[in-house]
């Protein structure tokens, strides 16, 4: 019996089994991602708490990462973000301005 004929035989009996490993991957990709982003957002936040003179540039950097984030929390099915709002101490200034870009000069 070739690899095929093996392959077709399982998914008559369960069909769901030629995805489940794929499924699994996909999951532990999305998780893996997300963590990533979470850990810009609370590096972006660090950076805007730390900014001492030029803070513009680091809120503009940090509605970005946060805008990102919240994109793809929601790409993953996750809508409500108030938890992670208050577990990353992402200060109001930044929400105000989510999804805002500003006109580059010309």
């Amino acid at each position: 019996m070739s690899l095929r004929q093996s392959l077709d035989l399982i998914k008559m009996v369960r069909p769901d089994a030629g995805t489940t490993a794929i499924d699994h991957e996909i999951l532990a990709e999305r998780a893996s991602s997300l963590g990533a982003a979470e850990k810009r957002v609370g590096k972006a936040v660090a950076a805007l708490a730390a900014a001492t003179g030029d803070r513009d540039a680091c809120l503009a950097e940090a509605r970005k990462v946060v805008w990102e984030y919240f994109v793809q929390r929601e790409l993953v099915g996750f809508r409500k973000h108030t938890d992670v709002i208050q577990d990353l101490s992402i200060p109001g200034e930044v929400l105000v301005g989510l999804g805002a870009i500003s006109k580059a000069p010309r």
